[in-house]
């Protein structure tokens, strides 16, 4: 250690003693692993490449890999331009919670779900109470959703099996040879939009809707067990609510204290319930079945009214560009489920560029088939890694 031998960083031979050297102390630092070569021998700048012996370590780059994050996209044209209300729509479930199949003892309980649908355009919100995540239950809410507002022409969802189920059998059906039905679809035909796998961050106007409607449900309903007439009254009234949120003032004349909500676009005013004496205070065990939902209506209004107005600042994210993905690029696919090692490793086969250009998904081939994910999936490895290394 007193008189150490000069290394130059350059030669092939410094480069495997620092290799080794990482290796045997078991994956150390860029720091640990200088400490350690200066024992017996004095790199000139070895700082730099004991940081590129670390980089270039698969393992290391597993275990440092982060998700990729780029520019936030524009917003799509089903959002801006002007048309019915829920002919774009966005829809996702929430739950489960527990009904009774009737009042008094001895009733059985089960699970219901709430399925949540937003308007692209207006941001309108319609509630349906779901008895089953299956294929058959949603397309029944979808029914329901047709009759009541209209038949959507394009819906946007994300990858769960029920949505694809009905989606497949929907397509089927218009796609089937009869003619009638083939002019019909051609016609008003519904379009179904998936969003790539493991990215709700692409369905970001469902999840807001469904934690408006759900983060204080969860609080107010707490363990009570409603029948389904009941949960469905509720979930009315909360889509009322939900559709007189203020959006923007109906006009600039300083007079005019009315502001504009989804409602105005469904009905020309803002949904209002019936009215009722306040009940907030009043004891819970005291109040029949009725009162008790009216209560739950209540409480809900005044929590969302309070914390609604706050929530209406700008949030700013995804402001810049994350590295240049290409094609060929080594990455490896983030899996919460699975510890680093065991990601699997794969390159980019095809990138999907948005409207701006900018890409924020891509096929990635692997070793069992090419597999589709967003960039928040994606640890993208550097692009200088040497192919012995792989």
């Amino acid at each position: 250690m007193k008189h150490p031998m000069l290394l130059s960083v350059k030669h092939h031979l410094t480069k495997l003693l620092f290799e080794q050297e990482h290796l045997k102390l078991v994956h150390a630092g860029p720091q640990a692993l200088l400490a350690s070569i200066r024992t017996r021998f004095w790199p000139i700048n070895g700082r730099n490449l004991a940081r590129r012996t670390v980089l270039n370590c698969i393992v290391c780059r597993r275990f440092q890999g982060r998700s990729s994050k780029n520019i936030m996209g524009n917003l799509p044209s089903d959002r801006l331009t002007p048309d019915f209300p829920f002919l774009v729509v966005g829809c996702d479930f929430a739950g489960p919670y527990m009904i009774t199949d009737r009042k008094g003892r001895g009733c059985k309980i089960t699970k219901c779900y709430l399925c949540v649908f937003i308007c692209f355009k207006y941001k309108c919100v319609h509630l349906e109470v779901v008895s089953e995540l299956s294929k058959n239950a949603f397309i029944q809410t979808l029914n329901r959703l047709i009759a009541r507002r209209g038949r959507p022409k394009v819906i946007h969802s994300d990858n769960a099996r029920n949505f694809t189920s009905a989606a497949k059998e929907i397509q089927q059906f218009f796609s089937s040879n009869n003619k009638a039905i083939k002019d019909f679809a051609a016609n008003e035909g519904i379009d179904f939009c998936f969003s790539p796998p493991y990215a709700p961050h692409f369905n970001g106007l469902m999840e807001a809707g469904v934690k408006s409607a759900k983060f204080h449900l969860n609080r107010i309903l707490g363990n009570n067990h409603l029948t389904f007439e009941e949960l469905t009254s509720l979930f009315t009234q909360i889509e009322a609510i939900l559709n007189s949120r203020p959006l923007y003032p109906l006009s600039s004349s300083p007079h005019d204290y009315y502001p504009l909500t989804p409602g105005h676009f469904l009905i020309g005013r803002p949904l209002t319930s019936l009215p009722s004496p306040s009940l907030e205070h009043a004891n819970f065990n005291r109040l029949d079945r009725f009162q008790r939902i009216e209560q739950m209506r209540q409480n809900f209004w005044k929590r969302w009214s309070l914390e609604y107005i706050s929530e209406l600042q700008t949030r700013a994210k995804w402001r810049g560009k994350s590295i240049e993905l290409q094609v060929d690029d080594l990455v490896v696919l983030k899996e919460e489920n699975l510890p680093p090692l065991y990601w699997r490793l794969g390159r980019i086969e095809r990138l999907y560029p948005g409207d701006d250009g900018v890409p924020r998904v891509a096929d990635v081939r692997t070793s069992k088939g090419i597999v589709r994910r967003a960039l928040n999936r994606i640890c993208v490895l550097r692009h200088n890694l040497s192919s012995e290394k792989l």
